[in-house]
């Protein structure tokens, strides 16, 4: 295989950044439409649609219906065609942005994607994760092209939910740890190649940021500041993991991430609070990993606080029997658990989240949280 890096056109982040998406646009096309939900618009309409008539264009205003569906990407094609719509910009969450990304591959227009939160590293990537009409996850899909433009107002997201923030940082932890196990196999990345020495070293840089100004950046957003730790933590979790993930790889975390969704008591958590047991779990799977690396990670999701017991992701007292669902999928035909340099079993996957759940929750003991 070669050796192949992916990355958006151009990445432009910044305190008021969404207040120059005018200037942007007018080198992309003439007819932008807007996806975006009925809270985003309330927050940042005004400002988007200035940019966008400042311009002198008019938007073609698309409400999102919620999920990345087969039903909502065929609707939101027919307006792009309706309307003649030469630009797909999705404002909002990861699901917004990966339907506004699958409908402009469709229809062969320019993508924009400009994130309101940093939960995710979506922005960045050509993939889009598909749902079911009941909000189970289905697979993911790997398109030819990456957005044109990524804008990022931190100004926007450090206003918005600390939640939100702290799941992105579970997304982005992953994404060294999966990233090295996928390198040491040649399993393999989502651009169809192997990892360039340029993506693992940006994979390793989120890693190191996240462990340095996790903690300062979470502080100063549960106080909607921006400061320079929340700026590099935005960097970290949406650039960094974005184009660490996508031209690494991905391994066992973001297997049994994916799983989780069909559980109902899970359908509260954020993909990024999914990924952060996840990290636990596969941690708790590879025998390559020392003690020193597992307390570090967990240690991290304790003291910014995303999700490391089964209480904390809804599953309390869950059972054996239960677990074996995902432990049947993550050793099945197509994981992603294959990028391991060893046999992934089904036991073996069920016993790491036992381990995770035990050793998440004496790592909160030692630091005195409940």
């Amino acid at each position: 295989m070669f050796n192949i890096l992916i990355s958006p056109r151009k990445y432009v982040q910044g305190r008021g950044a969404l207040g120059q998406l005018g200037s942007f646009l007018k080198i992309l096309g003439k007819k932008p439409l807007v996806l975006w939900d009925a809270r985003v618009k309330e927050l940042v309409g005004s400002t988007v649609l200035a940019g966008i008539e400042g311009a002198g264009m008019e938007a073609v205003d698309v409400p999102f219906a919620g999920d990345c569906t087969r039903k909502e990407v065929d609707r939101v094609v027919k307006l792009i065609r309706e309307h003649g719509a030469d630009i797909a910009i999705g404002v909002g969450g990861g699901k917004t942005l990966d339907t506004a990304k699958a409908a402009a591959i469709e229809t062969g227009i320019r993508i924009v994607t400009c994130p309101t939160i940093a939960s995710n590293d979506s922005p960045t990537s050509a993939a889009s994760v598909w749902y079911d009409d009941a909000g189970n996850f289905t697979h993911f899909d790997c398109w030819p092209f990456n957005p044109d433009l990524v804008l990022v107002d931190t100004e926007v997201i450090a206003r918005g939910p600390v939640k939100a923030l702290v799941a992105g940082m579970g997304d982005a932890l992953a994404t060294w740890i999966e990233a090295k196990v996928a390198l040491q196999t040649g399993a393999g990345n989502l651009a169809g190649g192997v990892s360039t020495l340029a993506a693992m070293r940006i994979a390793e840089l989120g890693y190191e940021v996240l462990l340095e100004h996790g903690v300062e950046a979470k502080r100063a957003v549960e106080l909607g500041i921006v400061t320079p730790s929340v700026e590099k933590v935005i960097e970290a979790n949406i650039l960094h993991s974005g184009l660490g993930f996508e031209s690494g790889g991905l391994a066992t975390a973001h297997m049994i991430a994916n799983c989780l969704p069909s559980f109902p008591e899970c359908h509260h958590l954020m993909h990024g609070e999914e990924v952060g047991f996840g990290v636990i779990s596969q941690l708790c799977l590879d025998k390559a990993v020392s003690m020193a690396e597992i307390y570090e990670a967990v240690d991290f999701e304790v003291a910014v606080g995303l999700p490391v017991t089964f209480a904390e992701i809804g599953l309390e007292g869950v059972s054996r029997d239960r677990l074996k669902g995902i432990g049947d999928v993550c050793a099945g035909a197509g994981s992603l658990c294959s990028s391991h340099c060893f046999k992934v079993t089904s036991e073996a996957v069920v016993d790491a989240m036992i381990a995770a759940d035990a050793l998440g929750r004496e790592r909160k003991r030692l630091a005195g949280k409940k």
